[in-house]
Formats: structure tokens, sequence, C-alpha cells
């Protein structure tokens, strides 16, 4: 499936750049360079010991919740209505604050999203520093990235036309 996207891609490029001089195209797959260097792969060994904690906190907290709704099983029979209301009630909140915390770990925004991003995109910038450093010492025009979702990891900004498009249609 990659290697179909990436030749349609290739074949895109290719087709529409067929008025302009021949420019100089590469491939590199970005996972395996990153995955190839130690500190990348000792900031994903300390990720996924975060995460590893973290999963670990939270099945403790559902764990703690299941022990109070199993307590509340057995014990509701000799409970008045408002006491088991009240019982509920807690056992209610405390899963909601579990969910909450898990959110806050795993969630789109969350803790480990954040710490990937602190501990990843400075070696992910050096990488894609030495990609576009690359690109101009051997004079390529666009590099696309062969292993991963990113598609373009370079191209010359003499062929970036979105300004001439924005003109055309009068965007400031």
């Amino acid at each position: 499936m990659n290697t179909k996207r990436i030749i349609i891609g290739f074949s895109l490029v290719l087709g529409l750049l067929v008025n302009i001089e021949a420019q100089k195209i590469a491939i590199v797959d970005i996972n395996e360079v990153l995955s190839s260097l130690p500190e990348y792969q000792n900031a994903q060994t300390e990720l996924d010991r975060i995460a590893a904690e973290w999963r670990q906190e939270i099945a403790q907290e559902f764990d703690k919740v299941k022990s109070m709704y199993n307590k509340f099983q057995a014990e509701q029979v000799l409970l008045s209505a408002d006491d088991k209301t009240k019982k509920e009630d807690e056992i209610v909140k405390k899963e909601s604050e579990v969910r909450e915390l898990q959110k806050t770990k795993f969630g789109p925004d969350g803790a480990l999203f954040k710490k990937r991003q602190e501990m990843v995109s400075p070696i992910q910038d050096k990488v894609f520093g030495a990609i576009e450093s690359y690109a101009a010492d051997r004079g390529f025009d666009i590099i696309f990235d062969k292993g991963g979702a990113t598609g373009l990891l370079f191209t010359n900004p003499e062929y970036d036309k979105t300004a001439d498009l924005k003109k055309r249609l009068n965007i400031k």
C-alpha cells in the first residue's frame, strides 16, 4: 500500500513538473533513520517506561473502583436508600476521577503526548535539518519519505507557488 502511494505521488509530481526543467528527487525512509539514532531509541525507551508506569497507576486506581463496587454489592442489602445513593455517587465520582486521570495522561493533549513532543521533537528537528542540508549540498529539489506518513520531507522553495496562487486569487 505504501509503495502504491509513493508511486502515485511520484507520478503526480512528475506529471505536474513536466514543463519545468528536470529536478533531482530523492526518497528517504525517515522511520529507519530515526530508529537508527541512539538518542531516539533512548527517548522511545524512556517514553515506554513512563507510559507503563502511568498505565499501572491507572490500573491500580480502576482496581480501587472495582473494589469499592464489590464492597457496595456485598453491603447494599444492609444500607438505607440514602446510604446506597451516597455510596453509588462515591463510586461514580471515583471512576470519573480515574477516567480523567487516564485522559490527562494519555489523551490527545495529555502528558504522554507532551513528553513525546519534548523528547522527540529536537531529534526530529535534527534529522529534518540534516535532510535540508543534504538536499542543498547535493542539489536535490524534492525529497520524499518512503517509510512514513509524512510524504514530502523537503522541497526547494523555488517550486512553492503558494504566493502566486494567492496573488491570482487576490488573497493578501
